[in-house]
């Protein structure tokens, strides 16, 4: 914790120096490292497993994301990256059949934000917006068509709201360091069907946690 605080005041001492870095009429590309962490909860998996649930594991991957400043305070973001995650049992039957389907997922989220400091050396911001969520590739797993037979998966895509928070550091009048975190909110009802146990459904609600660390570039 020490360490963090101390490297946190090194970073604002750099970006102390620096001029104003992002105003009215700018735009700014932002490269992030993300993990993709689901909050998730499910129903049954119905008819033939009611009392079992799923989980959706956590993931790993790049965003690229682009924000136009309508004023000093005001930005549009537009979110875009792909995670690839997989759909477990947690417990009965499905849980020891581990892994269920593989499948991928894109996100792009629409937010507008409002930067609290605009010129200042740290520079939060708060934002609010939509998503729609669309699922595609869908896979079953070996160990699960190895147990059921022959198996089509498939996931509705989702629409929903998004929150966000973040800041920026400048490191100089073009380039700033961001730290950012999302919270989506994300459901789907996957449908299974199988040779041996038919067609089964499930709900999830995946919610994620989207925590984010990279570079903004302004333009």
């Amino acid at each position: 914790m020490k360490f963090a605080l101390h490297a946190m005041a090194g970073l604002a001492f750099v970006a102390g120096a620096a001029p104003a870095w992002a105003d009215a009429g700018d735009w700014i590309l932002r490269a992030r490292a993300i993990m993709v962490a689901p909050q998730d909860s499910s129903s049954g998996i119905t008819p033939a497993f009611p009392d079992e649930q799923v989980s959706v594991d956590t993931a790993f991957a790049p965003e690229i994301d682009i924000t136009y400043m309508a004023t000093r305070n005001i930005g549009i973001e537009l979110i875009a990256a792909t995670t690839k995650h997989s759909v477990s049992g947690k417990s009965g039957t499905t849980g020891s059949i581990g892994k269920l389907a593989d499948t991928w997922v894109l996100p792009p989220t629409l937010t507008v934000q409002y930067h609290f400091a605009p010129g200042g050396s740290i520079q939060p911001y708060v934002g609010a917006g939509l998503n729609y969520t669309i699922f595609y590739s869908e896979r079953a797993s070996g160990s699960l068509e190895a147990a059921v037979g022959s198996t089509n998966v498939s996931l509705s895509d989702s629409f929903g709201w998004a929150l966000q928070g973040g800041v920026d550091i400048p490191i100089n009048d073009k380039v700033a360091i961001n730290f950012d975190i999302k919270y989506i909110d994300m459901d789907t009802t996957a449908r299974l069907s199988t040779t041996a146990a038919g067609v089964q459904t499930v709900k999830v609600d995946i919610n994620p946690l989207v925590v984010g660390i990279g570079l903004g570039f302004r333009f």
